[in-house]
C-alpha cells in the first residue's frame, strides 16, 4: 500500500532539462569546453550541477578544484535562475497531478537541483505548500543513482509523528531517468516513470512506465502497484 509520493521535478513536473543543457554549455564555453547535447542528456542528465562540471572538466583533463567547481555552479545557478523567471515551465497536467496526490498523500520533493532553483519553480505556480519538505542538490552527498535524496525524503517525512511509521516500500517515486529510477530502487521504493525525457526502455526497470503525467490516472495506479 502506498502511503507517501516522492516527486522529482526537472524533467517530471517541468520542462527544465533542456534550460539546465543551455546553462551548463554556456558555463562550460567559458572554459572552452564543448559539451554535446546528445552526450549530455545520454549520459549526463541525473547529475547535480557539482557532479556534471567535476566530470565534464575531468574528461577534459582540466584541474577539479572545489573553488573552480564552486564558482561555475554559481555562474550557473545565475543564468538558470534569469531563464526561469516568471515562466510557466510545468508539463501538461502536472500541477493539477500533484494537486491530486497532495489530497491522498503527504508529498516530499526530491531533486538534483538547488534549492532556490526547487523553491523558486514550485511557489511561481503556488505548489510550495503542498510538499511537506524539499531536498536539494545542497542536502545530499551523493546524486542520483545513489539512494541519498530519497532516502533523505523519508527521513523527513519520518519526522512528523503522524508519518513516523511510512516504510520505503510504501512510497511511490514519480521520476523521468533511469538514473532516478535505479535510486528509487535502490532506496527500496516503488518508482512510477514518466517518459518526458528518457525513452520507456531506459526506464525499464521501475515498477510502471507512462508517457507523460497527462496520461496518467492516480487511481489505475495505485491499483496497478497493488496487485
Amino acid at each position: 500500500m502506498i502511503r507517501a509520493i516522492i516527486f522529482d521535478l526537472d524533467g517530471t513536473l517541468v520542462d527544465t532539462e533542456p534550460l539546465h543543457f543551455k546553462c551548463f554549455s554556456e558555463v562550460l564555453a567559458g572554459e572552452g569546453i564543448e559539451l554535446d547535447e546528445k552526450d549530455y542528456f545520454a549520459r549526463l542528465i541525473g547529475y547535480s550541477d557539482r557532479e556534471c562540471f567535476s566530470v565534464v572538466l575531468a574528461e577534459h583533463q582540466r584541474a577539479v578544484t572545489r573553488a573552480t567547481i564552486d564558482s561555475l555552479v554559481a555562474r550557473k545557478a545565475v543564468r538558470y535562475m534569469e531563464m526561469i523567471h516568471g515562466e510557466d515551465l510545468f508539463y501538461p497536467a502536472a500541477q493539477e497531478f500533484v494537486r491530486q496526490c497532495a489530497l491522498r498523500f503527504p508529498l516530499v520533493l526530491a531533486t538534483g537541483t538547488l534549492r532556490a532553483e526547487a523553491e523558486t519553480i514550485l511557489r511561481h505556480a503556488a505548489l510550495r505548500e503542498l510538499f511537506l519538505e524539499v531536498v536539494s542538490a545542497e542536502d545530499v552527498e551523493r546524486s542520483k543513482p545513489a539512494p541519498d535524496s530519497f532516502v533523505a525524503a523519508l527521513d523527513h517525512l519520518r519526522r512528523l509523528p503522524q508519518f513516523e511509521s511510512v516504510q520505503a516500500a510504501e512510497c511511490l517515486v514519480i521520476e523521468d531517468t533511469a538514473a532516478g529510477v535505479e535510486a528509487a530502487r535502490a532506496a527500496g521504493m516503488k518508482v512510477l516513470a514518466i517518459a518526458h525525457t528518457s525513452s520507456a526502455h531506459a526506464l525499464a526497470k521501475a515498477d510502471l512506465i507512462r508517457p507523460s503525467l497527462a496520461e496518467t490516472d492516480l487511481e489505475e495506479t495505485l491499483q496497478r502497484l497493488a496487485d
